[in-house]
């Protein structure tokens, strides 16, 4: 990080006499006392716990300034009113100063996938930063930010929405020169009411961006009234400028064409939608002039950040099919779609693990029954469901499955049936069978998934 206290007291408007203290290199900025090293800036951000109430901490570790909302005896500091809001503005400048592209992903599905493909293909041409795990928002995106290598060209930026008005926020901050949005689906209903408000969410990506930045969306009509008049805009989907072709899907890989590129892509992934994220990536890279092979390359030896799709073995040697960082019913209808289409293992049979999908508001329960039409009793041998709201779910399948194939396990308040479920999932599989688990995160599947690689 190429900032002085000095700079950094300029640029968030410390409150103090900043020459009082030597004009010193800060290294990196920490919010975490325990992660600081030598020469970084610590921020006391205000969560459960006040980060003011470990600033000696951190310059024991070695801090060599921290911002600060009150007077501070250990060493240098810089005094602003608000912690967070210094660090949103010092990312916003740093940005600026660096000259740094930033491309910016949101979307209900997909984001944080397009956000990894993304990034490979410009790693082929440019020095590239991405955001690192889930640090997607308010404070998450502007400590991404601060931590780009100095030489960093490119980066790419996942931002995500609770509320409305986080990802104006977000825009704001980084001000993309590009922007995409994956999918308008039902994440977060609970909060923003209807789609309509989601999608009105999601656009605000464009909100920070110059008159010349290039907005990239999908052909929802839901959309229509939504684009901004003074940007590029352009949709993908059938038919669209950015559109994939043909899709032949195995197992453990995705073979597709698209009108931009002129030969076949392959992805070592499965999921049809995997085509259409690779495809809107493959389309920011010829944006930014990466060559079609370089394109391709990046695509097939693509590696993503973690609990999204991904093929595990049980200890048993059973094939697992791991989905288990977040839910929605779009996507839990796409993963039940490419489970069902993967031919079975000789002898075994195929098992789907459904859990609850969290925050869709008052229509949670219906909207869980919706999934029944995805559930194919010619092609998933045993249903096994695990939450509270998709015990409807779990009634409508037992009438539509064979008895003894469908089983339900309760999560509320009052009683967590997740020990019996994982004792039960041991009972049943078998070494040629494949098992699909898909929920929301704080439904702890991966801890299943975990139980059943041991």
């Amino acid at each position: 990080m190429k900032l002085s206290l000095h700079e950094v007291a300029k640029v968030v408007g410390g409150k103090n006499t900043i020459s009082d203290f030597a004009d010193i290199p800060l290294h990196h900025v920490e919010f975490d006392s325990r992660k600081v090293t030598e020469g970084d800036l610590f921020l006391p951000l205000k969560g459960r716990r006040d980060g003011h109430d470990f600033i000696a901490a951190a310059f024991a570790k070695g801090a060599a300034a921290c911002l600060s909302e009150h007077s501070v005896e250990q060493g240098p500091y810089i005094l602003v009113d608000d912690v967070l809001a210094a660090l949103q503005k010092l990312a916003q400048y740093y940005l600026e100063k660096q000259r740094v592209d930033v491309i910016a992903v949101t979307g209900s599905n997909g984001k944080t996938t397009t956000k990894d493909m993304i990034a490979a293909i410009l790693s082929t041409t440019y020095k590239t930063y991405k955001t690192q795990g889930n640090y997607n928002n308010e404070i998450g995106l502007p400590y991404t930010v601060l931590h780009m290598p100095d030489e960093t060209e490119k980066i790419v930026l996942e931002m995500g929405q609770d509320r409305l008005g986080d990802i104006h926020l977000l825009s704001e901050i980084a001000k993309p020169r590009i922007a995409v949005v994956t999918l308008i689906g039902e994440a977060h209903l609970e909060f923003f009411g209807t789609r309509e408000k989601i999608a009105q969410g999601k656009m605000q990506i464009a909100d920070g961006m110059d008159s010349d930045g290039i907005l990239i969306l999908p052909a929802d009509p839901i959309l229509d009234e939504l684009l901004p008049d003074n940007r590029t805009v352009i949709r993908f989907g059938q038919g669209e400028e950015i559109a994939v072709d043909s899709i032949v899907e195995q197992k453990n890989s995705l073979t597709f064409t698209t009108n931009l590129m002129d030969k076949p892509v392959t992805l070592p992934l499965s999921g049809k939608y995997n085509a259409t994220n690779a495809v809107i990536s493959a389309y920011v890279g010829k944006l930014l002039t990466v060559s079609d092979d370089d394109i391709s390359a990046a695509l097939g030896s693509i590696s993503l950040t973690g609990n999204r799709t991904e093929w595990k073995k049980a200890d048993n040697g059973a094939d697992i099919l791991s989905d288990v960082y977040n839910a929605n019913p779009t996507a839990m209808k796409l993963i039940l779609e490419t489970f069902s289409n993967i031919p079975n293992n000789a002898g075994g049979k195929k098992i789907a693990v459904l859990a609850d999908m969290k925050e869709l508001g008052e229509d949670s329960v219906q909207m869980h029954s919706g999934i029944v039409t995805s559930l194919l009793p010619d092609v998933l041998d045993t249903l096994i469901f695990y939450g509270q709201d998709i015990a409807e779910l779990a009634e409508l399948a037992a009438q539509m499955f064979p008895p003894g194939k469908v089983y339900y396990f309760k999560k509320t308040e009052q009683e967590d049936q997740f020990a019996e479920m994982v004792q039960l999932l041991k009972t049943l599989l078998q070494p040629e069978d494949q098992i699909l688990f898909k929920g929301s995160n704080s439904m702890h599947l991966e801890q299943a998934v975990a139980a059943l690689e041991r």
